[in-house]
């Protein structure tokens, strides 16, 4: 992984701290996923947890894989590449949730109660996490951080333009300050 600044060598070093990052990784080839990354809390759970002197795994419910496959937008399809992701990496005593970011406007809005868009890539759903500094993916050698990661290092969470849901913004800060009570809320 090339060094591009201070803060992403950081960043790598931090997330490699979670021992079931290190290992998720460390098993990518064999995952085979379509445009694959592992995005979301597993990543900024892990620096979190690091800056409040806890274990980088703790309370990390799961670990989350994005890929895209816009061929086959079947909840069986998903199935099967859950069904591969836990051959690959059930041993590892963990949660790990693969989703098809083709097919997340076809349940988004039944399950979370807001439209969602057709997104056309892998990383358009991680440019769509409800906070922008929770707007992170990797797969080996690469970093996906639309906004940086300034705003995840010093806890800021305001809410992501490209998805205005106030309600879900408030619970899912209301639930990450109960975690890290240092985060703070953006001033708008």
């Amino acid at each position: 992984m090339p060094a591009a600044d201070p803060l992403t060598d950081r960043f790598w070093s931090d997330l490699l701290a979670n021992p079931h990052n290190r290992a998720i990784l460390d098993r990518w080839a064999a995952l085979d996923l379509p445009d694959g990354w592992l995005v979301a809390g597993c990543l900024f759970q892990t620096v979190w947890n690091l800056r409040s002197g806890q274990s980088p795994a703790a309370s990390i419910k799961d670990y989350d894989l994005f890929y895209f496959d816009p061929h086959d937008l079947s909840r069986e399809a998903e199935q099967r590449m859950q069904a591969r992701v836990d051959a690959v990496l059930g041993d590892l005593g963990i949660t790990v949730e693969c989703a098809n970011q083709a097919r997340v406007h076809l349940w988004y809005e039944q399950d979370f109660g807001e439209t969602y868009p057709q997104l056309h890539s892998a990383r358009d759903g991680i440019d769509r996490f409800l906070v922008p500094a929770t707007c992170v993916g990797v797969r080996p050698g690469e970093l996906y951080a639309p906004n940086g990661l300034a705003l995840l290092y010093d806890g800021v969470l305001a809410p992501n333009p490209l998805v205005p849901h106030r309600a879900l913004f408030e619970r899912k800060t209301a639930s990450y300050r109960a975690r890290w009570p240092w985060l703070s809320l953006a001033t708008t």
